[in-house]
């Protein structure tokens, strides 16, 4: 792998491999009235994906009280569950990944997911086999902390210089700048284009094609 730029590719899932920012949304929109506060426009909801569970509540519903943060999470997670069906990858994503793991790319996940729902998430979409180390939302520091790439370079004794961070979101962005690593920006997840371009990144592209054919040009 000496021979590669980026011999580690790191990947967000929600929004990045996964489409499921509808389910995320939605999720979000009917927890909050079901509780009956304020609910988040699309875009609203749209932006705290990617964050760790609490801190896109809180972000979300500024009003939020204390006493109502784990029933909010208790309405969130019955209604992304219920919607977990309608989620896919998007087109292209398992060719991409078999495709950079046969060229000797070693690949992880860097998510806001729950552990547990990393792990259904893998086992529903038959991913686990490509990634070599994963870190979720609960394991440690939500993005855009540094802490959750850190954990990846010590389990895997890669480092920044080795890495390039892909996600949907200016939390992964941030996350990557404060990490030290490269970054790409994909424009058909979350956040809109000119929020992604706000930040430090190699470059920003509109497919799951046009990132293999970047990766595979130049990392």
């Amino acid at each position: 792998m000496t021979n590669k730029r980026y011999p580690f590719i790191v990947f967000d899932w929600d929004g990045t491999l996964a489409d499921s920012t509808g389910v995320i949304k939605r999720a979000l929109q009917r927890s909050a009235e079901d509780l009956g506060y304020p609910i988040p426009t699309d875009t609203q909801a749209a932006f705290i994906i990617g964050m760790g569970l609490r801190p896109a509540l809180e972000h979300a519903i500024p009003t939020l009280k204390e006493s109502d943060l784990l029933p909010l999470t208790d309405r969130y997670r019955h209604h992304f569950m219920a919607g977990e069906n309608e989620i896919f990858l998007f087109d292209g994503v398992t060719d991409m990944l078999a495709a950079l793991k046969a060229r000797g790319h070693w690949l992880a996940v860097a998510t806001g997911k729950s552990r547990k729902g990393l792990d259904r998430a893998f086992e529903t979409l038959g991913l686990r086999e490509y990634f070599v180390a994963s870190r979720c939302g609960d394991e440690g520091f939500a993005k855009p902390h540094p802490g959750m790439l850190n954990a990846l370079f010590d389990e895997t004794g890669m480092t920044a210089a080795d890495t390039v961070l892909i996600g949907d979101t200016t939390h992964d962005l941030q996350l990557a700048e404060n990490a030290g690593t490269a970054a790409i920006g994909v424009t058909y997840g979350a956040h809109h284009p000119e929020l992604l371009e706000a930040h430090r990144n190699l470059t920003l592209v509109d497919s799951v094609s046009a990132l293999r054919n970047y990766l595979e040009a130049n990392a």
